[in-house]
């Protein structure tokens, strides 16, 4: 029984669609959300959630010291806190390097200490990207080459080769010196309190705000998106019934070209399909992502429950409306940094 559970990054975007899903599915769960508060962490993530089961400590997850004391009290570790914007590992790699290696080694060393269950958040895009199909049928199931738990990995940016890296370190970990750990490589997530610098949200937020939406180079790149509430209900399986020193990959045969997408988010937000302008692609954009999520299926009987991709982005679209408050603020700044690249 996991009674006591530390999210790391808990008031992020999918860290904290987990801890709402703990407190509305696992009653028994105290949690404990460590974040650092970046730009992309937001204490209005985790308003409304009861005081008594759910407790923010705002610190660093390279604080050894917080860290360990943290741990210590604890029955799992989640992590999710990451550094995770391609554009913004571009940039400058230094905080990926630092947050995601460094910040991952500091939490195995002191679940190695304590002997505390570890899950490791990752990214499908460890993987690099597969070939371009430009044949996906209409209602996302995958065709073609996917990324399993044993494909070789390939990182083509700064974010992903750190995201690799940390991976790296767990399973080193568990293999060196027992670190009782799962990790999970997740396809792209959508739904509420994404920051708006990520592709659907900042999509929404342009329009919202009359801002000509943008699309990186031809569009044809291939996403395979995932409801964030799947993600959440797919890292509480594997925590609890996952096969330690294993990988599960989370999917949902969501497989969306970015123009596909684009062109949905203008239909459904009743804009002309073509009112976005093409701007330069980003520097080694992956071509395509498709998750196999056979093994996360067959043992421990998972099955996303938001397979209706337009159903679940009509109602992100309809949050970011009814919370403007939540993204406004932030708007022009991320626009003032995406036009400096003239993106």
């Amino acid at each position: 029984m996991l009674k006591k559970i530390l999210v790391t990054g808990g008031a992020g975007f999918i860290g904290s669609n987990f801890v709402h899903y703990l407190v509305q599915n696992q009653p028994q769960t105290q949690i404990t959300v460590l974040d650092k508060l970046t730009y992309a962490g937001n204490r209005e993530n985790l308003a409304g959630l009861p005081s008594n089961r759910v407790k923010l400590v705002v610190g660093d997850i390279c604080d050894a010291q917080l860290v360990d004391n943290l741990v210590a009290q604890t029955d799992a570790v989640v992590h999710y806190a990451a550094e995770s914007h391609n554009d913004n590992s571009l940039n400058n790699p230094d905080p990926f390097i630092q947050t995601n290696i460094v910040g991952t080694y500091t939490l195995i060393q002191a679940c190695r200490k304590h002997n505390v269950r570890y899950h490791h958040i990752s990214t499908d895009e460890v993987y690099g990207d597969l070939p371009l199909r430009e044949d996906l049928p209409g209602h996302g199931e995958g065709i073609g080459e996917k990324f399993t738990p044993t494909s070789r990995y390939n990182p083509s940016s700064p974010y992903s080769a750190s995201k690799a890296s940390s991976d790296l370190l767990v399973h080193a970990w568990v293999r060196s010196f027992g670190l009782r750990a799962t990790i999970s490589n997740c396809s792209n997530n959508y739904g509420p309190y994404q920051h708006i610098e990520k592709f659907i949200p900042r999509q929404i937020t342009n329009i919202l705000c009359g801002i000509r939406p943008k699309l990186y180079g031809s569009g044809k790149n291939v996403r395979d998106w995932i409801h964030t509430k799947d993600h959440s209900h797919a890292v509480w399986s594997i925590l609890t019934q996952g096969t330690i020193g294993e990988t599960y990959l989370i999917g949902a045969n969501g497989e969306r070209n970015n123009r596909d997408v684009l062109e949905l988010i203008l239909k459904l937000m009743h804009q002309p399909v073509d009112a976005y302008d093409e701007v330069k692609d980003r520097p080694g954009h992956d071509l395509r992502y498709a998750i196999d999520a056979t093994k996360l299926r067959t043992e421990l009987g998972w099955q996303p429950q938001y397979t209706d991709f337009e159903a679940g982005l009509k109602q992100t679209i309809d949050w970011y409306r009814n919370h403007r408050e939540w993204w406004i603020n932030d708007k022009q700044a991320v626009e003032s940094e995406y036009q400096k690249n003239g993106q």
